[in-house]
């Protein structure tokens, strides 16, 4: 009896450990088979909570939120025994990169990292990061359970939360009791602007690098803790076209190693092993290029990885699409596909775990050895305060290790700004960067002067090296220095207290001092600015600084007010104890000008481009602090114009446009600044003096031209010729009218077409313009950089009492070209005050 019952006991025991073993796939959990339905994100959220709830081999990690309050999640994958020892993984790691000291852990497993649906309307992959949770947690599933043994996995469910919802908000509003699978049916036709960006209409998988965004800056973050031996981005593209893999396409930047364009091979033969075995369709080598580096591919390569994107077709394919093969793509297939490689990525990278980690290991130390390039010091002048501290920022969210000052040390170097090799005497507030350091290969890829392109045919922009975006003249020097300090030399100004001052004066040259000019503006303070440059209290001061006055500002807080928001913002101020200036101008002469308070428009909605409106948006809301008015541009017929004195018309291609309208609103007094396309739509209109600059030939190219029999093989060759993915352009800069103010002669401009306008004429002015020889850097097509000469980019038309200011290229571009914040400021604080 006593045996019999010890048996039962004995099987009670064993299925209740194979009950508490069970656990439930996410059909299970969500109570729907994966492919039936879009998943909100707060029930993928859910999901990765209940498995760090009942699997012991997990650490759930939330690691920041998105601009809507939504979690950002991270979840650690690792055998029983590498679990518990995370931390110490990851300092491994980081040993491995020497970015820390001391000897490397035994048995340290390969990381390998699966990023998921970075574009919210590319939405199988977070259903798939569910499903391959499940297979790795799964305590029956062998197969994982063995290439757990030498890895840890970390999967990011949904790096673009925001953008999911508005796009699985859509579709589940939109959607019949069966998917209507014509490509013509509602369903498929997103609204404006789409589920692909975040909340502030930014593009997160061209952000790794210059991290504008909060998603962004968390997730890198994270990233650069961990440094993983593999990365994957998952994304989708249109649904017509079968699954994309590694190896990727040309052109992949020189400094990508030969190990990891090696590995990718590997990984893509184990893709296709799985894909041949189902009949999937799949292709390799095409289209997506290893260049730009602020994508989810590039950025990890950069950082010793294994970097790759896995593209599986299906934007806009709903739950079902019918393909132009005539095959119906069903969302079911699309999760099984990023779930196949999923697993097959971490079994290849499980199979070669020790050659993946020496790999890396010997990419560090090449990095700190022998650093690419032919500089091995940068030297970036610090005379522009702020910039250099925005810069230091940037640098430092990457782990790129800088210092300042050389002992006043005289080096010889390639000066950026005027391509010669020059010397100069460093300043101890200089920054010094030497390249002997962990991540030497991704500075270079930021601060390489030009970047070597094999082939031309890219996906993105072709230039964007860092002294060009932030305004900030740099030495490429061919010695090894090292920093003097590698303490801050950003001058901090000193707080002012107690202080009973005729007037104040701040400099105008960073986005910093836009932000102080905004602060004030909010708080009632009335700011003027000097139009020509002064000397007073010892100082020399440029045209826009600006100038705070006793006068207009009757209040017994005034200096309070000044003084205090200066120190909150890090702001230097100079106190005058007299209107009575040294040099130039006194404050009370006609070159000083009021900066009336601008209330301003944004036009936004159908036919804008969003993610330049989105630049925008973001700058007033979270840089600036600013206050700004969205407007659809199908309701600004019916919006009452004089309710705002700016109005931004950002890239797009705006249908009827109300040019007689918008004319009356500037002659009396309006601001209109008009950006990219939207200038390009203003031109030849009745009332704007804009032209399009005519493509002058000569006979004899014109004839050879016409000669030419087309190949078609050649099309997309034939095409570049007259491409510009973004390429770099110095304009000559008048600095003297107010679009120009805090700049030097010169202004360093990212275009992306060939667009070039005629000189303005009359009551207008051409404060940006090109010359011959103005193309600094990145790719341009050769009838395209012909084109590019002896015209406007930057031009403000006087227009009544008010004015036009046409901002050919985008000076905001994904908020990373620095410099262009202080231009466009100046178009919406300076110009026409």
């Amino acid at each position: 009896m006593i045996k019999k019952l010890l048996l039962i006991l004995i099987a009670v025991v064993s299925a209740s450990a194979a009950f508490a073993q069970k656990i439930q796939s996410p059909d299970e959990f969500l109570g729907y088979k994966l492919g039936d339905q879009f998943t909100p994100h707060y029930r993928i959220v859910d999901y990765f909570k209940y498995i760090a709830q009942v699997s012991k081999n997990v650490k759930l990690q939330q690691f920041g939120s998105t601009n809507e309050g939504r979690p950002l999640l991270a979840m650690f994958i690792a055998s029983d025994e590498n679990i518990g020892r995370l931390e110490e993984i990851r300092h491994n790691n980081l040993r491995l990169a020497g970015i820390e000291t001391g000897s490397a852990m035994a048995n340290a497993p390969v990381i390998t990292w699966l990023s998921y649906n970075v574009h919210g309307n590319e939405p199988a992959s977070s259903e798939a990061a569910m499903w391959t949770l499940y297979d790795l947690v799964d305590p029956a599933n062998t197969a994982t359970k063995a290439w757990l043994k030498n890895s840890l996995v970390v999967i990011d469910p949904c790096l673009n939360p925001d953008g999911r919802d508005r796009y699985v908000h859509f579709y589940n509003s939109v959607r019949g009791g069966v998917p209507d699978a014509s490509p013509t049916a509602r369903e498929h036709v997103e609204p404006w602007p789409g589920g692909r960006i975040n909340h502030y209409y930014f593009d997160l998988n061209r952000d790794w690098a210059w991290q504008a965004q909060k998603e962004t800056q968390a997730r890198v973050g994270l990233f650069n803790q961990w440094l993983p031996e593999v990365h994957v981005d998952y994304h989708e593209q249109g649904y017509n076209a079968p699954y994309y893999f590694a190896p990727a396409a040309e052109p992949y930047h020189k400094d990508i190693t030969k190990w990891q364009r090696d590995f990718q091979v590997t990984i893509g033969k184990n893709n296709a092993k799985y894909f041949d075995q189902n009949g999937w369709m799949y292709f390799t080598k095409q289209e997506f290029d290893l260049l730009y580096p602020s994508y989810g591919d590039t950025y990890p390569l950069y950082n010793g990885s294994i970097g790759m994107t896995y593209e599986q077709g299906g934007i806009s394919g709903g739950l079902a699409v019918l393909t132009r093969s005539g095959d119906t793509l069903t969302f079911a297939q699309r999760i099984a596909h990023h779930h196949a490689t999923g697993l097959s990525t971490v079994e290849i990278a499980s199979a070669n775990a020790q050659k993946l980690l020496d790999e890396f290991k010997k990419f560090y130390d090449n990095n700190r050895a022998n650093p690419p390039g032919e500089y091995k010091t940068y030297v970036i002048k610090n005379d522009n305060n702020n910039n250099i501290n925005t810069l230091a920022k940037m640098l430092g969210r990457n782990g790129i290790q800088y210092g300042f000052g050389l002992g006043n040390k005289t080096v010889i170097g390639y000066d950026y700004f005027t391509g010669k090799t020059e010397q100069y005497k460093v300043g101890p507030n200089d920054m010094v960067i030497n390249a002997h350091q962990p991540k030497a290969i991704l500075l270079h890829v930021l601060l390489e002067p030009k970047t070597f392109i094999a082939d031309s045919n890219t996906y993105d922009i072709t230039a964007w090296a860092l002294p060009y975006a932030y305004g900030l003249k740099t030495y490429g020097v061919k010695e090894s220095l090292k920093p003097a300090s590698t303490s801050s030399g950003i001058i901090e100004p000193q707080p002012l207290a107690n202080t009973h001052a005729y007037a104040y004066v701040a400099n105008w040259q960073s986005v910093n001092d836009v932000r102080f000019l905004a602060a004030l503006l909010k708080k009632h303070i009335k700011v003027r600015y000097s139009e020509k440059p002064f000397e007073a209290a010892g100082k020399k001061f440029m045209a826009g600084s600006l100038l705070i006055t006793r006068a207009s500002n009757d209040r017994t807080d005034f200096d309070q007010v000044v003084t205090q928001t200066a120190a909150a913002l890090n702001e230097g101020l100079t106190p005058l104890a007299s209107g009575f200036v040294d040099k130039g101008s006194d404050l009370g002469s006609d070159a000083v000008r009021y900066i009336r308070q601008p209330r301003v428009m944004l036009i936004s909605g159908e036919g804008v481009n969003a993610e330049a409106m989105g630049e925008v948006w973001h700058l007033f809301e979270q840089q600036l602090g600013y206050p700004i008015t969205l407007i659809n541009y199908q309701s600004l017929n019916r919006t009452r114009l004089a309710d705002f004195d700016v109005a931004i018309f950002p890239d797009g291609n705006y249908d009827d446009f109300p040019s007689e309208k918008l004319q009356g609103w500037i002659r009396e007094g309006g601001k209109l600044i008009a950006i990219d396309n939207a200038v390009a739509q203003l031109a030849d209109k009745k009332g704007f003096t804009l032209k399009k600059k005519e493509e002058k030939k000569d006979e004899k190219a014109e004839a050879k031209e016409k000669e030419n029999i087309k190949i078609y093989g050649d099309r997309d060759r034939d095409a570049i010729r007259s491409m510009i993915p973004g390429a770099i352009f110095k304009l000559t800069l008048d600095n003297t009218h107010p679009l120009g103010f805090g700049l030097p002669n010169y202004y360093y401009s990212l275009k992306l077409n060939d667009d070039i306008y005629d000189f303005l004429g009359e009551d207008s002015w051409n404060v940006g313009t090109v010359k011959k020889n103005s193309y600094v850097s990145g790719f341009v097509g050769v009838q395209s950089k012909q084109k590019i000469v002896n015209g406007m980019l930057l031009g403000v038309q006087s227009l009544g009492r008010g004015s036009v200011i046409y901002m050919v290229d985008d000076p905001l571009f994904r908020s990373f070209w620095e410099n262009g914040k202080l231009l466009f400021s100046n178009a919406v604080f300076m110009v026409g005050q």
